[in-house]
């Protein structure tokens, strides 16, 4: 038989749907060109006709019929004497077009092309798979737990695709188990080897901005724009809004009645707190919301240098550095400037205080920094908290605590 059904000997190949016919029929037609030449050296005189219907293949070969003795180039030309043993109404000047039969080629030949032709269409599949993903990015993906190792997951999307989760981009009180559905955010195509994997976060504050983006129809019509978002994944974020229209409270239509569209968000972040704070181009009010809950008494700002000193009353620096010292750091990054917390007696006090930076010589330069990251940046600021105050905002040991009050009681008991 001189033609061959695709279909039939490469069924592997029967349920590309993700790859277009034409680009199919091309690859296929590309792969038998290419065994074309490596047979007769050159693919001119032939013609590959795929018919993507039947999943046929047709290879035609093309030759100028010359007198006996007069064929220069046996791959254009045939003699006369041979054309007629083929069909005898041939005569001298005319193109002969002769169907070949695929088995000529032999069986190694057709093994290799069937080679060839799966890697192609395995490399289109993973090309069209990225192109796919590519323009996805920033959307939200629904997929199944299909295996769970220890550093990532692996999802099946709707349409069996693979979607890894990495470890990194889960939230710390994430577990999943394999047949859980999984809601996380297209975040990048990684190039693994020759695979390139697509990977989705549920860290991203894109995956926070797509998930109000569903709760809160005046941000999908754009009456709502998020300006920013900062986050400490299953911890705290804060979400920077605004309203085009003055009719529409931007923050009341966020969180809703009673939180009832900021409910189901917390949730699916595994309970982290979301503040929404109206955003405004004056900085001094944004960062004065953006240290919510606590409230300010007064701030100096340095606008060369991005700083702001804040200063509160005691019992609302806690709440301005948050637990772990997460509340200030979301509130330096959603603002752009430094801010450093102090209390508010401190400054109108005349009692004399030491910057901790002058005890580099007995306390460890990155111990003096963690208290700093607590807003606690002089000896008095230290020694006016309790031990166990220290040891639950800082990631500091108990001894460590207990040896710098005592340099720092030493230092004014000298005074």
């Amino acid at each position: 038989m001189a033609s061959i059904n695709l279909m039939e000997a490469f069924q592997e190949f029967r349920e590309t749907e993700s790859i277009d016919r034409p680009t199919m029929m091309k690859v296929v037609e590309d792969v038998f060109k290419t065994l074309l030449r490596k047979k007769y050296t050159s693919d001119e005189n032939f013609d590959v006709i795929v018919n993507a219907e039947k999943g046929d293949l047709e290879i035609i070969r093309r030759r100028m019929i010359v007198e006996d003795g007069q064929v220069q180039d046996p791959l254009a030309e045939i003699a006369y004497s041979e054309a007629v043993k083929i069909e005898p109404d041939f005569e001298v000047g005319e193109e002969l077009y002769e169907e070949m039969d695929i088995l000529d080629f032999g069986r190694r030949a057709i093994l290799a092309a069937k080679q060839t032709l799966a890697s192609r269409i395995s490399e289109l599949k993973k090309n069209v798979l990225v192109k796919k993903y590519s323009s996805r990015i920033g959307e939200i993906v629904n997929g199944e737990v299909s295996q769970v190792w220890k550093k990532e997951i692996m999802l099946i999307d709707d349409e069996g695709n693979e979607l890894i989760l990495p470890k990194s981009e889960q939230i710390p009180q994430d577990y999943f188990k394999k047949g859980d559905n999984v809601r996380a955010v297209v975040a990048r195509i990684d190039p693994r080897n020759t695979n390139p994997a697509i990977i989705v976060s549920r860290t991203s504050p894109l995956f926070l901005a797509k998930l109000m983006e569903i709760e809160v129809p005046e941000i999908f019509d754009g009456l709502i724009t998020i300006k920013k978002i900062v986050r400490e994944p299953g911890e705290r974020a804060k979400v920077a809004v605004e309203s085009y229209d003055d009719r529409i409270d931007p923050v009341g239509a966020c969180v809703g009645m009673k939180g009832s569209r900021i409910h189901g968000i917390v949730r699916e972040l595994k309970n982290e707190n979301i503040d929404v704070i109206n955003f405004t181009a004056n900085i001094q009010l944004l960062i004065q919301r953006s240290l919510t809950p606590a409230k300010i008494s007064f701030m100096n700002l340095d606008h060369d240098k991005k700083q702001a000193d804040v200063y509160l009353k005691a019992d609302q620096v806690s709440l301005a550095i948050g637990r772990r010292g997460v509340n200030i750091k979301l509130a330096c990054e959603l603002t752009g400037y430094e801010i450093d917390v102090f209390r508010e007696d401190e400054e109108q006090t005349d009692e004399y205080d030491i910057d901790l930076d002058e005890f580099a010589d007995e306390i460890d330069e990155w111990i003096i920094d963690e208290f700093k990251r607590v807003g606690c940046d002089t000896a008095r600021s230290v020694l006016g908290l309790s031990a166990a105050e220290l040891e639950r905002r800082t990631d500091l040991e108990k001894e460590t605590i207990a040896d710098v009050i005592r340099i720092l009681k030493e230092e004014f008991e000298k005074e």
